[in-house]
């Protein structure tokens, strides 16, 4: 009997796991920005954004993953209906805090948010109201790991 040897994913031939043009890692990251300025706590978040993307950029280059980041400026009217999405980051559409488990909190900012409360997110009983390059880097791990595993189930139905 001649069987072919399977390899990799078990389709009869093995496909590279990553392909061209389904290998974006896009974060997003939304904060209010009134006069030109943001409050500490989000311009603290953008310094560890700007860290946790070049950590991943290096990470995820070999797998040929590019890693894009948006930035989105919110107004001061848009920040007074809802203060919680001010400070957000979204990776792959999806919100930071789903893919690492967290929880969304408030509490109390700066002059800059006036009275509203402003986001934190809460993992393994610790809250941030910075949204540390650790917890972005893990976030983007993971929504990387699943791109991964669903380019390389792709390529496996499109071979079967």
């Amino acid at each position: 009997m001649n069987r072919k040897k399977q390899k990799g994913c078990g389709c009869p031939t093995f496909s590279p796991l990553v392909k061209e043009s389904a290998n974006v890692l896009k974060i997003k990251w939304q904060r209010l920005v009134s006069e030109g300025g943001t409050c500490p706590r989000c311009g603290s978040t953008e310094k560890e954004l700007d860290m946790a993307v070049s950590t991943l950029k290096q990470s995820l280059a070999p797998l040929r993953i590019e890693v894009i980041l948006e930035k989105e400026e919110l107004s001061v009217a848009e920040f007074k209906k809802d203060p919680l999405q001010s400070n957000r980051i979204w990776i792959n559409n999806r919100l930071l805090e789903d893919w690492i488990s967290g929880e969304v909190g408030k509490s109390p900012c700066c002059d800059v948010c006036g009275p509203s409360e402003c986001r934190t997110v809460e993992v393994e009983g610790q809250v941030y109201e910075v949204i540390s390059a650790n917890l972005i880097i893990r976030a983007g791990l993971a929504a990387a790991s699943r791109l991964i595993a669903t380019n390389k189930h792709e390529s496996c139905s499109r071979e079967t």
